[in-house]
């Protein structure tokens, strides 16, 4: 969801009229994200437009400030498809938390939750309402058929992490499709178009370099909070990829490859002007360790440490705590 359409909600609300809400805006509810669905479809969001209010005018401007603060924040959507069976879902043997109300009501509700767990919302909620709402915050959903009647749904306030891959090979190709479904941002570079098409790169951002090689690599420049895998084929060009993603101080840099051909490509990055502090910071091989060999296992290895990467970047050390141990781990 971007700022614009956040103010024309806000806009039409305030002037009295429904605002248009699209799949386009608001992806929770695109027919690639709810396919399979019985109960909740893209035509929800019609239902959601008409339901709203002048009265929910300040969920929207706080998600508006929290886009505005790059707050780690959601909008949410509460969509009933069984009225009845929401409010009267109940505590049971083994959900006794939350009292004997289920849903507050059986109406849709749009809201607003950050990681500080702020709910604001233009009518009350009930116990069991707020444990799902703050779930959101997982996003896009948590726990969102845990109860019948309603599904729960919510769109990022904050841009997601961008991941380079450099080179278009197999693995390269299996990372992109899941990190891509764990949300983040992917731009695949490579020079050679039987490689990287849309076909072996779907959904993802795609730059076809010239020349046969990486020097066009040069033209592009990565945010310090970004990451990089370098993943070339034949890792022919790995030392160059590495130098780029060092000079740019993006927050990650992983690289494939095994112990003798990392030494070959120490070599060259330290020729090139690279540090012994500079090599050590970037993880090689890339991935978390668990026997993976395969492009499809190799791929989960790595968007594995990527998610880990990111759970740390965002997320404080006492915070990491308080998660793990309430999961009992």
């Amino acid at each position: 969801m971007n700022k614009q359409d956040l103010i024309n909600i806000i806009e039409a609300l305030e002037g009295g009229s429904a605002p248009v809400l699209t799949p386009d805006m608001i992806p929770a509810f695109s027919p690639q994200a709810l396919a399979g669905n019985g109960n909740v479809g893209p035509e929800y969001l019609q239902v959601i437009a008409e339901s709203l209010t002048q009265a929910d005018v300040p969920t929207f401007q706080r998600a508006l400030r929290a886009m505005e603060e790059g707050d780690l924040a959601w909008l949410g959507f509460k969509a009933v498809f069984d009225p009845k069976a929401a409010q009267e879902n109940v505590d049971n043997e083994v959900t006794k938390k939350y009292g004997d109300q289920g849903s507050a009501d059986g109406l849709p509700l749009v809201f607003f939750c950050n990681d500080a767990k702020e709910i604001v919302a233009s009518r009350p909620w009930s116990p069991r309402d707020a444990f799902q709402m703050k779930d959101v915050t997982r996003g896009p959903s948590m726990h969102n058929e845990q109860f019948d009647g309603l599904t729960w749904l919510s769109v990022s306030l904050f841009q997601p992490v961008h991941v380079w891959l450099l080179g278009a090979s197999d693995s390269s190709s299996e990372v992109a499709a899941l990190a891509t479904h764990v949300g983040f941002k992917v731009t695949v570079l490579d020079y050679d178009p039987a490689y990287l098409n849309e076909e072996r790169f779907p959904n993802v951002e795609r730059f076809l370099l010239r020349g046969g090689n990486f020097d066009d690599l040069a033209d592009f420049t990565p945010s310090p909070d970004d990451y990089v895998c370098v993943l070339t084929r034949g890792h022919m060009f790995d030392p160059q990829g590495c130098i780029w993603a060092k000079k740019h101080g993006v927050h990650y840099v992983g690289m494939m490859g095994c112990k003798g051909k990392n030494n070959t490509v120490y070599e060259l990055v330290r020729a090139a002007g690279l540090t012994d502090q500079d090599w050590e910071s970037i993880k090689r091989p890339i991935g978390l360790k668990f026997g993976a060999k395969t492009p499809a296992e190799l791929a989960i290895a790595i968007v594995a440490e990527l998610v880990d990467v990111r759970y740390k970047q965002r997320y404080s050390e006492e915070a990491r705590a308080k998660h793990e141990s309430s999961l009992g781990r």
